[in-house]
């Protein structure tokens, strides 16, 4: 199964501005366009409570979500689960079943999948801002990861770029 992490970003690496934990707050239509896409295509998505609770992501079926969370609680069945398992039981759980994993973050969950060298590429919309304040795209407590650019794109003419990459090193 391959991993994405997917993320939207100020420049200075920021997730969210100050202690706004929603991104379409000053994130471009260009990208909120570009999520909403690709994360209807995907069959599994996977984030932690407080992504989720943020993102407002609509329950749809054929589309399982998954909530990272020291509090599980009930979810529906096939379509919205809340876990408290590591991500590497989450994915021996889960790769046999899924062709990929979509991981919208945050920053804590994407540090524990980098910790556990799990991650296969990193998708990243890079808004032209930045925050200084923010919640930063991994903790300090994440190891070292080496990147090989995939593919950028401009998305408008202010210059939102959208860039992926794959994961070539995890130390």
């Amino acid at each position: 199964m391959k991993i994405i992490l997917m993320f939207v970003s100020s420049l200075d690496g920021k997730i969210t501005k100050d202690d706004d934990p929603e991104v379409t707050h000053w994130s471009s239509k260009e990208d909120q366009a570009l999520f909403s896409r690709i994360k209807n295509k995907s069959s599994l998505l996977v984030m932690g409570r407080k992504t989720y609770e943020a993102a407002h992501i609509q329950l749809k079926p054929g589309i399982l979500r998954i909530v990272l969370t020291h509090n599980p609680q009930k979810g529906v069945p096939g379509i919205l689960e809340f876990t408290d398992e590591t991500p590497r039981e989450l994915v021996n759980r889960l790769k046999n079943k899924y062709k990929q994993m979509l991981l919208l973050g945050g920053s804590d969950i994407a540090t524990q999948f980098f910790k556990e060298k799990l991650i296969d590429e990193v998708w990243l919309t890079i808004e032209p801002e930045i925050f200084g304040k923010g919640t930063p795209i991994v903790t300090d407590e994440s190891p070292n990861v080496s990147l090989k650019l995939i593919s950028l794109r401009r998305l408008n003419p202010h210059g939102t770029l959208h860039v992926r990459y794959e994961v070539i090193e995890r130390s």
